[in-house]
């Protein structure tokens, strides 16, 4: 047995006890006549003291030598410890060794395993083995286990099916490239890695499972971010015989449940939002509404004087900041910068201050007097005190640029506070997004999304306006789930495949699979998936999705542990008649 007990268990009852414990030597205290040693694995330390007058003098030259992170099995007695240490549930007890062993040594590690390490990112991610001892990544990944359980005992509760999909599967146009796998079997042919389990889940709809979930890996070959890994899990669902609203209300359910399980906060009802609306009052279609700063649309009452940069603008937008009316020219001219950075492409910014005595001071005081202003703060909900900043511009980057300088100055302003939860069901998407350069309608969200009841005619004389039966699940200005209504009859999906441009042939060749099965009885269904990643950093108080991953990769797709991706034996090549060039 290598031990009785776990090094974060033992308390004051449990005193006169014989224990055996195994872990890692956390630290090493050499007072001489007293040597004490804090032995550490996933539950906890304890401490461990050799002295001159109880512990024979090999054992205690024994413990003198002993280095950070050697594992080691200690047997002993429990014994009241004389100075407590408060600060841990083990702190009233210590174990009196009578008994050591060395299960193996280690190299002095890179970086201390410690809460706050003096390890960088780089050297952690390349030893994360060790990281993972440290007690933040440990418990993150402690919470995002206890997520998934949450969310299994949740939809088994409510009848889903849990169904494993494959991950060698066939190449389809889903928006991101494709991890292609080569096979040796069939020459000169490839697997796809799933994007998504997209056209199983309906298969398995087709097939009567009526309700699927799966908590499962999907790939998607695309550039990294903080909050994006090549290798990503969702908590993917599928249901028959349903409308949005009976998908809307189970998984607000899922929701609710994981905010009052995992974080004690209970939400009655959750908000829900155009697609236009968000765009129109937050710039973008994941708003954060734990704060306000919403957009008030100035056209109206600002192109009517002589100020060309207004006038020529399709959009003229602005926000109210609270209490930054005291903000100094030198901040003001900080923001500025901060908005025409190239990541931004402002090309400039308006200010108005909004006196507290009533009175308004701007950057264009030349073009418009008190009462203009006091439209413009009458428009964006400026009070006195406030600070309202205004862009122009084509409608859609304006709205991108203003929407990033209002979650700069949130970030700046402490306002997206990570204990407080906002959820929002963003609906009514447009089916279909034009692409600007090509003139091309692209699916967007995928090509099996049904469009809103009576709007499919719409398909052939105004693609644009056709709105989607799809809704996105957003927290705290994050998308953490999204999904729609499918498309589930032959002619309606050969309709969408036509105005996103496949030829007949092409579709069969793609989805001729889905189709042929759609010709047999497919019920009406819908579905939706969660980023599981995003959603345990959302629910953690973070939002970079790598600190709850086991063994994340890089901004550049690198495994630095193992050193992937590398490159392969000229003989594997050959078998799979593959040549580089």
């Amino acid at each position: 047995m290598y031990r009785s007990n776990t090094c974060g268990a033992l308390r004051a009852s449990h005193i006169g006890s014989e224990v055996i414990l195994s872990g890692w030597v956390h630290k090493v205290r050499d007072k001489g006549f007293v040597v004490w040693v804090d032995i550490r694995d996933r539950y906890g330390i304890t401490q461990l003291v050799f002295d001159q007058d109880r512990t024979p003098a090999a054992l205690l030259d024994m413990a003198r030598e002993l280095g950070r992170e050697t594992v080691i099995q200690a047997k002993g007695q429990v014994i009241e410890r004389a100075s407590k240490n408060p600060n841990i549930p083990t702190g009233e007890i210590e174990v009196l060794v009578s008994e050591l062993n060395i299960l193996n040594k280690s190299l002095l590690p890179p970086f201390t395993i410690e809460d706050d390490t003096d390890g960088g990112e780089d050297i952690r991610m390349k030893f994360r083995y060790l990281d993972i001892r440290r007690n933040p990544v440990k418990n993150n990944l402690i919470f995002r286990h206890k997520v998934s359980m949450e969310v299994r005992k949740y939809l088994t509760d409510q009848g889903f099916v849990d169904v494993e999909t494959p991950y060698l599967i066939k190449s389809t146009p889903e928006g991101a490239r494709d991890f292609l796998v080569p096979s040796r079997m069939n020459e000169g042919q490839f697997y796809a890695l799933p994007q998504s389990p997209q056209t199983f889940k309906q298969l398995l709809m087709v097939g009567g499972m009526d309700k699927y979930y799966q908590i499962v890996k999907c790939f998607r070959d695309e550039d990294l971010r903080a909050d994006r890994q090549p290798e990503f899990t969702q908590i993917d669902c599928e249901m028959a015989f349903v409308e949005q609203e009976d998908i809307l209300n189970t998984f607000e359910g899922l929701t609710k449940h994981l905010l009052k399980e995992i974080k004690g906060v209970e939400i009655e009802k959750f908000p829900r939002m155009t697609f236009d609306d968000a765009m129109k009052l937050y710039g973008n279609d994941k708003p954060d509404i734990r704060f306000g700063m919403v957009f008030g649309e100035l056209n109206a009452v600002a192109q009517h004087k002589d100020f060309g940069v207004f006038n020529s603008a399709e959009l003229v937008v602005g926000i109210a900041v609270p209490g930054a009316g005291e903000y100094t020219r030198k901040e003001i001219d900080a923001l500025i910068d901060w908005v025409k950075r190239p990541q931004v492409g402002a090309k400039g910014m308006v200010y108005v201050k909004c006196n507290e005595d009533g009175t308004f001071k701007s950057s264009v005081d030349k073009f418009y007097d008190e009462r203009d202003l006091a439209k413009w703060a009458e428009v964006t909900g400026a009070k006195p005190g406030d600070l309202i900043l205004v862009l122009s511009g084509d409608a859609n980057p304006t709205r991108a640029q203003l929407s990033a300088l209002r979650m700069e100055l949130a970030n700046r302003m402490g306002l997206r506070k990570p204990d407080e939860f906002a959820p929002l069901w963003v609906v009514d998407f447009p089916l279909l997004e034009l692409d600007e350069e090509t003139g091309i309608y692209h699916a967007m969200h995928h090509p099996f999304t049904s469009p809103k009841p009576g709007q499919l005619e719409l398909l052939e004389s105004n693609p644009g306006a056709v709105k989607a039966n799809a809704y996105d699940l957003v927290l705290n200005g994050n998308e953490i789930g999204g999904g729609s209504i499918r498309i589930h009859d032959k002619e309606t999906q050969a309709t969408m495949f036509k105005h996103l441009g496949f030829t007949p042939e092409e579709a069969k060749a793609q989805f001729g699979f889905l189709m042929d099965a759609f010709q047999y009885g497919a019920p009406p269904h819908g579905g939706i998936a969660f980023g599981l990643d995003r959603l345990v950093s959302i629910l953690g108080g973070q939002e970079t999705i790598r600190d709850f991953i086991a063994f994340p990769k890089n901004n550049s797709g690198r495994d630095v542990m193992i050193d992937a991706p590398a490159n392969i034996d000229p003989k594997q090549l050959d078998e799979l008649h593959i040549k580089l060039t």
